[in-house]
């Protein structure tokens, strides 16, 4: 490339009819500042170019860095969406099991207090029966009682066992009335 020192230095053969000198001179002057300043506009114009392509390769760096860490970040907050949709898989699994467990407890529980009401309305139901049947047997005794003065003397003791009768089948079925509500009783434990 031609620079300004090149275009200085250039001597030109003098010949018969040749351009004036002094003119030429002056012309190659005003060629040798406009080259010149034109020379290092161009130098000024590469080293801005070399900065904004120094400044552009940053640029490219800085956002393969960005694109590389939101590539990490979609992929850690995958990861985490993933996690967390799994632990709350399992919370919900637990939660269903727990439940279960539950339900089964308390089903066994029905169950269980089932079998011992039904438990007592058969002692129940045994004692009024077993009561009935003593007091008709006593009733069908006193009947067949021959004598009024025997008679007279077996009423009043009869009465007081019969009283005393009826309060034990009220007790019972109170008893078995009180056993039905605390589960610690033994139904099975006061027989007649």
């Amino acid at each position: 490339m031609l620079t300004p020192l090149d275009i200085h230095n250039r001597e030109f053969r003098r010949g018969l009819r040749g351009y004036d000198v002094d003119e030429v001179d002056e012309f190659l002057d005003e060629v040798i500042r406009d080259f010149e300043a034109l020379y290092k506009e161009n130098l000024e114009l590469k080293e801005t170019i070399q900065k904004k392509e120094e400044n552009i390769n940053r640029y490219k760096e800085l956002e393969q860095t960005l694109q590389d860490t939101l590539v990490l970040a979609q992929q850690t907050g995958e990861e985490a969406k993933q996690n967390a949709k799994k632990e709350a898989e399992l919370i919900i699994w637990e939660a269903q099991k727990k439940a279960e467990q539950i339900y089964n407890e308390v089903q066994e529980e029905i169950l269980a207090a089932t079998k011992k009401l039904e438990r007592m309305r058969n002692l129940e139901k045994q004692l009024y029966v077993r009561m009935k049947s003593f007091l008709l047997t006593q009733l069908e005794s006193m009947e067949n009682y021959d004598g009024e003065e025997k008679s007279a003397q077996w009423k009043q003791p009869d009465l007081e066992n019969q009283a005393s009768q009826a309060e034990q089948v009220d007790n019972e079925r109170k008893f078995s009335e009180d056993v039905g509500s605390d589960g610690d009783e033994n139904p099975w434990r006061y027989k007649v």
